[in-house]
């Protein structure tokens, strides 16, 4: 009885101090959302180009998931979290250059850093939430993660606003060529000044939680990768059905929600719109319904793989709503107004937010499934899932270049591949005989 209760309070500060860490690269990872435009004016970049950005960030997970993979089989759970914070430390530090010179490449590597950092924290920290409790229950624990990761990305955009552009008049491209070239150079030092700043406070914040970590008294959870002498063989894994389209599925997935939280931005600007910086915090704001909603209902109401195949339908279904609502229309703006959201946007960039809410349970629900009965391959597949992430890199890069070629309002129909393999995936799983609702 004491060694259950036992059990059971260290559970719970390990959910705490991972909880704390998801809040954190929740933060640093939705960022991008409202430095893609401000990049875009600073550096004078084309939409493709200011999509680097997310190419950059997200390409770092697949370039580094293996060799990271070898690093948490060397150094543990809890080890390979503190050198990940270490190392997004080291890459908030290379902002202050950059925004001191404003070069975009010392940009691209400071993000390509914070990736590398991220993409560490992440395969140690997914794959021990999963196995810290019931597997029935890990698609809620990941929820909660989601909630706090997300709840982040609510704050950081509008946290960026705030404290970068005050005092800035405006920051689009056309402001910047019709002043004068002195008042041009004061307002971008002004900016780089601000920049600074907060990665200063970035990396002091994360080389403090590098150092906490390492002293905290998070466990170390045993997997059968840990406790045999077995070489990890990546094609050995790769013979397990969910795994393979499990990777394949959150390939596409995290491609939506990263253009559903870092193009909204960009996609506001381009329609004329104000305080578009901050309209990540619309995707965040529905991605934190969803959780609740996946707290609330799973397992006890809803299956994990009903609600996988429920947010590929409605994912699908928002697409096309997307697709054909006009850009001008505001049909729900006073909706907007009574709950309380200070800048109604069109109906269009609504459901690019609501999005969000398609996405929310999709990352909790797939890992679980992808993970189950892989037995000593939980690193291999956890760092094969994590490489998956590079869709975040690729996808929204294409949109850009689709918008380029059409135009950023019908881009959004690259989103449609994505959805469908959800549904599929999902629908796989409740035919194989998995627990439904």
């Amino acid at each position: 009885m004491n060694n259950k209760s036992i059990d059971r309070n260290s559970n719970l500060v390990s959910i705490g101090i991972i909880a704390g860490l998801f809040f954190i690269f929740g933060f640093v990872t939705w960022l991008n959302g409202a430095l893609i435009p401000l990049l875009q004016s600073v550096c004078q970049l084309t939409a493709p180009q200011a999509y680097l950005v997310t190419v950059t960030f997200y390409i770092a997970y697949t370039i580094t998931a293996i060799p990271v993979s070898s690093v948490l089989n060397k150094t543990g759970y809890k080890r390979g979290m503190s050198l990940g914070l270490l190392i997004m430390a080291i890459g908030s530090v290379l902002f202050i250059p950059a925004a001191h010179t404003r070069t975009y490449s010392l940009f691209l590597f400071a993000l390509f850093v914070m990736g590398t950092g991220l993409t560490l924290l992440q395969t140690a920290s997914n794959p021990y939430i999963v196995l810290i409790g019931s597997e029935k229950s890990a698609a809620v624990r990941i929820s909660l993660m989601g909630l706090l990761n997300k709840g982040a990305g609510i704050l950081a955009p509008i946290l960026f606003t705030t404290i970068v552009f005050s005092g800035v008049s405006s920051i689009s491209t056309e402001h910047f060529n019709s002043i004068p070239l002195a008042e041009k150079l004061a307002e971008l030092n002004t900016l780089s000044s601000k920049l600074i700043d907060l990665y200063s406070a970035m990396a002091a914040i994360l080389f403090a939680l590098a150092l906490s970590i390492s002293i905290s008294p998070l466990p170390e959870v045993e997997t059968d990768s840990q406790t045999t002498k077995e070489k990890v063989e990546w094609k050995k894994a790769l013979k397990y059905p969910q795994l393979t389209l499990g990777v394949v599925t959150l390939f596409f997935y995290v491609g939506a929600e990263v253009i559903a939280g870092d193009t909204i931005g960009l996609f506001g600007k381009q329609l004329g719109l104000a305080n578009y910086t901050e309209f990540t915090a619309f995707t965040m704001f529905f991605m934190v319904i969803g959780y609740i909603i996946g707290m609330v209902f799973i397992p006890k109401i809803l299956s994990q793989e009903m609600a996988l195949f429920c947010s590929g339908v409605f994912g699908l279904i928002v697409t096309l709503f997307i697709l054909i609502i006009p850009t001008h229309t505001h049909f729900f703006a006073p909706l907007l107004l009574k709950l309380g959201f200070l800048h109604p946007v069109p109906d269009v960039i609504l459901m690019v937010g609501i999005l969000g809410l398609a996405n929310a349970l999709v990352w909790p629900a797939i890992w679980p499934l992808a993970l189950r009965g892989l037995g000593k391959y939980v690193n291999t597949g956890s760092a094969m899932l994590i490489m998956a992430i590079s869709g975040g890199a690729i996808l929204p890069y294409l949109y850009g270049l689709l918008g380029n070629v059409i135009s950023p309002h019908y881009a959004y129909a690259i989103l449609f591949p994505g959805y469908l393999l959800i549904a599929y995936y999902a629908f796989l799983n409740i035919r194989n005989n998995r627990t439904v609702m």
